[in-house]
């Protein structure tokens, strides 16, 4: 198991692999003719994407958090049901 002090950076790791797989994904089937291949070039515009958005995601998350924070009001969890 990885040691709970690396959670951030794991955690920004597998959201920015998984938001670059989908969205990479999305755009290269939308840019290729039907007739060529997809999966190469996906996964050459995933990886990419990937390299780009892993270092977007630590410095984005921090300040994500900040605004969550800043929007949301501490103790509550949402309307009560009776």
């Amino acid at each position: 198991m990885i040691p709970a002090r690396y959670g951030p950076a794991l955690f920004s790791l597998i959201l920015s692999g998984t938001m670059s797989l989908l969205v990479s994904g999305i755009a290269t089937y939308r840019s290729l003719p039907p007739h060529q291949g997809f999966v190469g070039p996906w996964m050459s515009a995933w990886l990419t994407a990937w390299l780009l958005a892993f270092p977007a995601v630590m410095l984005a998350a921090p300040l994500a958090r900040r605004a969550v924070a800043w929007l949301t009001t501490p103790g509550t969890t949402g309307p009560h049901h009776p």
